[in-house]
């Protein structure tokens, strides 16, 4: 079955094969071409992870998703860095449940203190 315009990257392995096959090769899965993040079954979208930043008026500072794999299971945690008040954290949890449908931690960090990377949703799981 050949599968296009799913957003997973792969590559080409050079050489033959160890049981002597000459034809190409796939490496296996090396990530997606985009930010979209699978998080308990679910995709997240960079597009969801601004949303939460403009409903909750913590725009224009910076909101980051970040999926997590802590004692095994997958965890979306989202890092904000604006001014905090007491609501804002349970207001950015409710608006991040209601949008993905997932439920997660919130982190609020200084201005800067998030990386300057150009990710919206970093993806801190381990590979495999």
């Amino acid at each position: 079955m050949i599968r296009l315009a799913t957003g997973d990257l792969s590559m080409l392995m050079a050489g033959r094969s160890p049981c002597g096959r000459s034809n190409v090769r796939l490496a296996g899965w090396m990530g997606r071409a985009d930010q979209t993040t699978k998080i308990k079954g679910m995709f997240v979208h960079p597009a969801q992870v601004a949303e939460v930043g403009k409903r909750t008026g913590t725009r224009p500072a910076p909101t980051r998703g970040e999926a997590r794999r802590p004692a095994g299971r997958d965890e979306h945690c989202l890092a904000e860095s604006a001014s905090a008040s007491d609501g804002l954290p349970g207001a950015i949890r409710e608006t991040l449940q209601s949008l993905t449908k997932l439920r997660g931690e919130v982190a609020l960090v200084p201005p800067g203190a998030l990386p300057n990377d150009g990710k919206v949703i970093a993806d801190e799981r381990p590979i495999g």
